[in-house]
């Protein structure tokens, strides 16, 4: 057991960032990583031209690379927003053009997951208006998921850096995942279980791995306080990950940390464990 044990990929929109997009799957591979996930790329459009997509499916195979999560368009992330699915207007729209093109370029590389960022509270509109386009759109996702093999995946950010998303607790995102497998009978929506931002909201990460590990489609760690790489903080995510281990979870463990220097963060982990398996 131990970190060696387990199949992690690198986040390349908060790792090696001081690079552009194209050259970051090539950096991820000489760190030694096989897998990478990646934030919704064109932060300015759903619906990027078909050469763009081609080249990022290009840096990935050239790299040798495999994609193994991807965001669907998520407004200004890195940034103020925190998703679309819940907003309404102009954000759901681009967020409903989003989901047939993300969904086929995950298809093109082979990319099993696919995460709907829930959307921040908006002043004005009810909550629960939001809640039920949120449930429209997800529906519309998951279908979109399941078309090319894919989970779709919900996740719970934090309170203190996120506090108009309203999915700040592991049973609010369960309540998600839930109505969207009862809407769609696909049983294809599962939880994106973030250790950082469960952790940040002070939820008790044992439990909730022991409640939740069925339902928990991907998994991501950054350790608290700082966000930083394994070992500069207090959580004990290496016991973390091997009671998620025992508990069943077979998936992919994402790096969504932040380092000054992506490189030399990987220290705690050896460098024969980096590739997946």
């Amino acid at each position: 057991m131990g970190y060696t044990d387990q199949r992690f990929d690198v986040n390349l929109s908060i790792l090696f960032t001081e690079l552009p997009l194209l050259e970051r799957p090539a950096a991820a591979a000489a760190a030694g990583f096989t897998a990478v996930e990646l934030w919704w790329p064109w932060i300015e459009t759903p619906t990027p031209a078909q050469e763009e997509l081609d080249a990022l499916k290009k840096a990935l195979e050239d790299a040798g690379t495999q994609l193994v999560g991807l965001n669907f368009y998520a407004g200004r992330l890195p940034g103020p927003d925190r998703g679309a699915v819940s907003v309404p207007g102009e954000e759901s729209d681009r967020f409903n053009a989003n989901i047939n093109v993300a969904a086929d370029f995950a298809a093109s590389v082979g990319c099993k997951a696919l995460n709907a960022l829930y959307g921040n509270r908006v002043e004005g509109v009810d909550p629960a208006v939001q809640d039920e386009l949120a449930l429209k759109n997800l529906v519309v996702a998951a279908q979109a998921a399941d078309r090319v093999g894919a989970i779709l995946l919900i996740e719970t950010l934090n309170k203190p850096e996120s506090p108009l998303y309203p999915l700040v607790s592991a049973p609010a995102g369960i309540e998600v995942v839930d109505k969207v497998n009862e809407a769609t009978g696909l049983g294809n929506a599962k939880f994106l279980l973030d250790l950082y931002h469960l952790a940040m909201n002070d939820e008790d990460l044992s439990e909730v791995i022991e409640k939740y590990a069925a339902k928990t489609g991907h998994v991501q760690i950054a350790d608290k306080p700082g966000r930083g790489a394994p070992g500069t903080g207090e959580l004990p995510l290496e016991e973390l990950l091997d009671q998620l281990k025992k508990a069943g979870y077979e998936g992919y463990v994402g790096l969504e940390y932040k380092a000054a220097d992506a490189a030399a963060s990987f220290a705690w982990l050896p460098a024969e464990a980096r590739a997946a398996r």
